[in-house]
């Protein structure tokens, strides 16, 4: 296994904070980019470098610039639910400009933190106030899907906080909802770091849906 330098993109999220640590452990160097100050100590405390930079608001040379170096981006960030403006600025618009920085930067892999519903007949309402996320991740997505980077999507179902199982189900994208969508964040870590340990050619230009379920996750995410 090749120890990578990784960057986190949104490194104070629920997510990224418990996947940090794990990718630390198998031997890598990571640098979580947070757009907080505060946020710093958090970012310390899981092993991470952190870096202070907005990505919301920089240009792709900007973000290139802060990628130089690194093997791996992964894309946990996002607008939290915020405004409709605001989903859209930052889980498509920056999204986007961070995948043009990757390639700028001559990173070989883009790890994207998605939905499991991520696909073009969603079936969210327009009218809905999700629909905005919906929407913003699927642009996202297949912007992704056309560039030319060893890029890996992973569609995790509606996310909980209970403790991770080391287990998971992979799915198709298909539209969440429902009990059997449920998806623990300590999972969704643990399918970060399985993704960057696989061999490149079991992961690489994949959507990898996925629940929580029985089959363990190191096998679970090889082709």
């Amino acid at each position: 296994m090749t120890m990578s330098h990784i960057v986190i993109l949104g490194g104070h999220g629920k997510v990224a904070l418990l996947a940090a640590p794990l990718l630390i452990a198998a031997g890598h160097t990571v640098t979580s980019i947070i757009r907080n100050p505060d946020q710093v100590g958090d970012v310390d405390a899981t092993g991470a470098t952190p870096l202070v930079a907005d990505i919301e608001t920089l240009d792709t040379a900007r973000i290139s610039d802060l990628l130089a170096g690194t093997d791996v981006v992964v894309w946990s960030a996002g607008a939290g639910g915020g405004s409709p403006e605001r989903t859209y600025a930052v889980d498509r618009d920056a999204a986007i400009r961070s995948m043009d920085a990757a390639r700028r930067a001559g990173v070989s892999r883009y790890v994207m933190v998605s939905w499991l519903g991520s696909v073009d007949d969603h079936g969210v309402d327009p009218n809905s106030s999700f629909f905005p996320y919906a929407d913003a991740k699927l642009a996202a997505d297949n912007y992704l899907r056309g560039t030319d980077i060893d890029w890996t999507i992973l569609g995790p179902g509606a996310l909980t906080l209970e403790p991770p199982t080391g287990a998971i189900k992979v799915l198709a994208a298909v539209p969440m909802g429902g009990e059997n969508s449920q998806t623990s964040r300590g999972n969704v870590a643990a399918v970060i770091a399985a993704v960057v340990d696989a061999p490149v050619a079991d992961v690489s230009r994949r959507f990898i849906g996925f629940t929580d379920g029985q089959k363990p996750i190191a096998e679970a995410v090889l082709r």
